[in-house]
């Protein structure tokens, strides 16, 4: 294990809770990390939320090289002080969810492959940024809250099964490669965490087989259905202010795709959700 505390002591880089810091400390989990994640010597890797390097050392003897945003200036200042960070990485000040992600990919050269241990406050937001930008993505291994992992790549008819599930099943595949306890970290969180990769490109086998759709249509269809998931779908989409369509409308849809007026929205398949997409905006 780092001696993380000693370093964060000596540094006066205590983790900020309003930033929700929770460092990786063991350096044989970071390497397994970037083993998993399959980067190669010819790689251009996007690290999301350097904290204090952990998964950068590794990345950089893999890759060719890494390219890390952080917010935290006091730890940028330290790894670049200190940090002993090989000369193929780059850091960069930067809000994750304010970052140009179509610029980091023309810095790259080509679609993004991300690596993050990412607050797990931003999880959700960061995870809508990258289907927002899907085109340019190549795949990403990202360390989540257990709960959001299961979340992502859970099934028609549970309870885990929602708005993100069904957004990336249009776009992604999702499988999780480690799971982790909260003694991998300083501080520990109160939670367990699963290491998740996310393959965008190519294209996942179930998402291209989907007929052409539009994206923001299929979004606001998706969270009207799960904004009152207790609801029917009918009348989650009626009386939703994303949508525009009557009652009437959407029971005649639902019945022309082969699904009845009382169905619930966690009962949908991603490929019902692209067939009632496809046919509400027609």
């Amino acid at each position: 294990m780092m001696n993380i505390k000693k370093t964060l002591q000596n540094r006066k880089l205590a983790p900020k809770k309003k930033l929700g810091q929770n460092f990786l400390v063991h350096r044989e989990t970071a390497a397994r990390i970037v083993q998993l994640a399959g980067v190669s010597e010819k790689d251009t890797i996007v690290e999301l939320g350097v904290g204090l390097g952990s998964l950068t050392t590794p990345l950089a003897e893999q890759a060719a090289r890494v390219i890390g945003l952080e917010i935290d200036r006091g730890i940028i200042k330290w790894l670049q002080d200190e940090g002993g960070l090989a000369d193929n990485v780059t850091l960069i000040h930067q809000d994750l969810l304010k970052a140009d992600f179509r610029k980091l990919a023309q810095d790259c050269g080509g679609k993004l492959k991300i690596i993050a241990n990412l607050p797990y406050s931003i999880s959700n937001p960061l995870l809508f940024k990258l289907i927002e930008n899907r085109d340019i993505m190549e795949w990403a291994v990202l360390m989540l809250q257990k709960e959001v992992g299961l979340r992502i790549q859970a099934k028609s008819g549970t309870k885990e099964y929602g708005v993100l599930t069904v957004l990336l099943g249009g776009c992604a595949d999702v499988e999780i490669l480690m799971h982790l306890g909260p003694g991998q970290f300083h501080p520990r969180p109160k939670v367990d965490s699963v290491v998740t990769r996310i393959q965008f490109h190519p294209l996942p086998e179930r998402a291209a087989k989907l007929p052409p759709y539009d994206a923001t249509v299929l979004r606001k269809i998706v969270n009207a259905g799960f904004q009152k998931r207790r609801k029917t779908l009918v009348n989650g989409l009626s009386t939703s202010p994303l949508l525009s369509c009557s009652k009437k409308e959407i029971i005649d849809v639902l019945k022309k795709i082969g699904l009845t007026p009382d169905i619930r929205p966690e009962r949908l398949t991603i490929e019902d959700f692209v067939g009632l997409t496809r046919e509400l905006k027609s």
